[in-house]
């Protein structure tokens, strides 16, 4: 017996088995949500979607992982994370050769090759919360709040102390899956993403972004209360703490605290005398990566860091930034690292 045809999309090509789950899929094309959260207002172009969604509201995790025990709202996310334990990755890049548990991941891994950007959809609603400073998902523990509801579950594991991501080479433990890939870049020593100005590379194309502010002196996060700019949102909201003097990841040994948990992280390093870093040209190690990075130049006798006012070149962006003062006047501002 002849197989069904698909109903496939005229606009993108996907293909679906059922024709109301191609009507569902047309509208992130037309921008069409007419399925509404009566909870929250949120929309969505099906009503599965919807569903899925309410999900959040109720705390209803129904498909359960018979491996580790976490729960989804949704089966296909369940089929998904089930690859994390099996390092099963079937869908694989036809560019670059990487590979990927989820095919959306790869479509959206593609864009980085084509620079297609074509969907105005919640990605994009989630990153004009940036602009608007919308923040409607609350932690219920400390307070603070996010754009999109995955930052805040990710959040909340630095309360829980979850790490449910574990890198089977050095044993690092981390909340999130996408922050567990981005670690093993250093292990593979695999920078995809290059700077075509200086050609420094990078693990994460959004790390690549906020680097070349650095050449375009671009710093669009502004402190509302002392006007200081940043070139990346997370170093803004870092920065107000010291305002605010809110110090909420405290050291459990010494009782230092801390603004963010990643200088928690380092910090604590220095107690337990751990120096996971190490230089493969001198040998001497570091607490932290970015040391690292730091100190090969002394090697490499890169200087990255050039000044267009003086045409000084320098080799640490914390040296650089010193410099920048003698032109601007400008002081530092007190730091908890």
């Amino acid at each position: 017996m002849q197989g069904k045809i698909p109903h496939k999309c005229d606009i993108c090509g996907k293909s679906f088995s059922r024709n109301t789950s191609l009507t569902d899929h047309k509208h992130i094309h037309t921008e069409e949500y007419p399925y509404q959260c009566d909870i929250c207002g949120k929309s969505f172009s099906g009503n599965t979607s919807l569903t899925d969604h309410k999900r959040i509201h109720t705390e209803e995790y129904p498909y359960q992982c018979d491996i580790c025990g976490k729960s989804f709202s949704r089966n296909t996310s369940l089929t998904d994370h089930k690859r994390i334990h099996t390092e099963e990755y079937p869908y694989q890049c036809d560019i670059c050769g990487k590979s990927f548990s989820r095919n959306t991941s790869l479509t959206d891994h593609k864009r980085i090759h084509t620079e297609e950007y074509p969907y105005q959809n919640t990605s994009v609603t989630d990153h004009k919360r940036i602009h608007t400073e919308e923040y409607p998902y609350q932690c219920d523990i400390c307070g603070k709040s996010f754009s999109r509801n995955t930052s805040l579950t990710d959040h909340k594991r630095i309360h829980t102390e979850e790490y449910p991501y574990q890198c089977d080479i050095c044993g690092k433990s981390f909340s999130r899956n996408t922050s567990l890939t981005d670690h093993k870049h250093i292990h593979t020593e695999e920078y995809p993403y290059q700077c075509d100005i200086c050609g420094k590379s990078f693990s994460r194309n959004t790390s690549l972004t906020d680097y070349k502010r650095i050449h375009t002196e671009e710093y669009p996060y502004q402190c509302d209360i002392c006007g200081k700019s940043f070139s990346r949102n997370t170093s803004l909201t870092d920065h107000k703490y010291i305002h605010t003097e809110e110090y909420p990841y405290q050291c459990d040994i010494c009782g230092k605290s801390f603004s963010r948990n990643t200088s928690l992280t380092d910090h604590k390093r220095i107690h337990t005398e751990e120096y996971p870093y190490q230089c493969d040209i001198c040998g001497k190690s570091f607490s932290r990566n970015t040391s690292l990075t730091d100190h090969k130049r002394i090697h490499t006798g890169e200087k990255p860091y050039h000044c267009n006012i003086c045409g000084k070149s320098f080799s640490q962006s914390g040296v650089f930034s010193k410099h920048k003062r003698t032109h601007t006047g400008k002081k530092p501002q007190d730091s908890d690292i």
